[in-house]
């Protein structure tokens, strides 16, 4: 593909991948022309046309890296249902992904995840060790935390009872349901055990807001305390979404992805 230094942006390209379940999963690759690329992964009950991830796909581009930005099963284009918990599932939808582009030759040099991503992201790199470079945007480390404000306090007798929890907007309309089995696979995903399998050549970043309202602060402290190779960078002012700092988010990541490929590069050459 002919790269212009003017411009790295070729195309944006979209890409179908089926996942391990013949789901198809859709993304968009947008394309420098770079031999090394960055995968983003969304968050919960959200997508790849969201603000943050088509900002950073922006700022990598900028640095003549290549992107791409999918949707994992049952979220935004791609197929299959949305299901609650899911973690783990997801990590796989990641690992067709990566798999898919080893095939046509490309190297995934980082992964990238906001919210629940971010999570998954982590659990990916503790169950593979063929990505060293991981940024974990506002994930979770207690995935038993959050649960109660979404599902109510009485979460536990209810599923227990009726087998699953409709969650309604506050118009009243059900926007997804959460199974007794998505709820399980979400208690039973333990974060603090998978930090401890992560490679310590794997060079992870952890970015949090310190307004952030929906996954506090705090979880960022706790997986830098396990994760071994890792860098911690608290945004002040910063809200889970990074509504006010989304040019503050996109260069952090940005900054640290192009430093660490360039690091990378020099130890190759060595």
């Amino acid at each position: 593909m002919s790269q212009s230094t003017h411009n790295p942006v070729v195309q944006q390209q979209r890409v179908v991948i089926p996942n391990k379940h013949g789901e198809k999963l859709v993304g968009l690759l947008h394309e420098t022309g770079s031999s090394e690329m960055v995968i983003l992964c969304h968050g919960f009950r959200s997508g790849k046309e969201k603000t943050t991830m088509v900002n950073l796909a922006a700022a990598l581009e900028k640095e003549g890296i290549s992107a791409f930005r999918f949707d994992f099963a049952g979220n935004g284009e791609s197929e299959g249902t949305f299901e609650y918990g899911n973690y783990w599932r997801e990590a796989d939808d990641l690992r067709a992904v990566i798999e898919h582009f080893n095939g046509a030759n490309r190297v995934t040099s980082a992964i990238v995840g906001h919210s629940k991503g971010g999570s998954v992201v982590l659990l990916y790199a503790s169950k593979y060790n063929d990505i060293h470079i991981v940024v974990n945007v506002s994930g979770r480390y207690d995935l038993k935390g959050g649960i109660e404000e979404r599902l109510g306090k009485d979460f536990m007798q209810r599923i227990k009872e009726d087998g699953f929890i409709d969650v309604e907007n506050k118009s009243g309309t059900i926007i997804y349901h959460v199974t007794y089995e998505g709820l399980m696979d979400r208690l039973n995903t333990n974060m603090h055990e998978a930090c401890l399998q992560i490679d310590k050549n794997c060079r992870v970043l952890t970015v949090h807001g310190s307004a952030d309202e929906v996954i506090p602060v705090s979880d960022a402290l706790e997986f830098a305390k396990i994760i071994s190779n890792h860098k911690l960078q608290i945004i002040e002012g910063a809200d889970h979404r990074y509504t006010s700092h989304q040019a503050e988010l996109a260069s952090i990541i940005s900054s640290f992805i192009k430093k660490a490929l360039e690091e990378d590069r020099e130890k190759s050459s060595q």
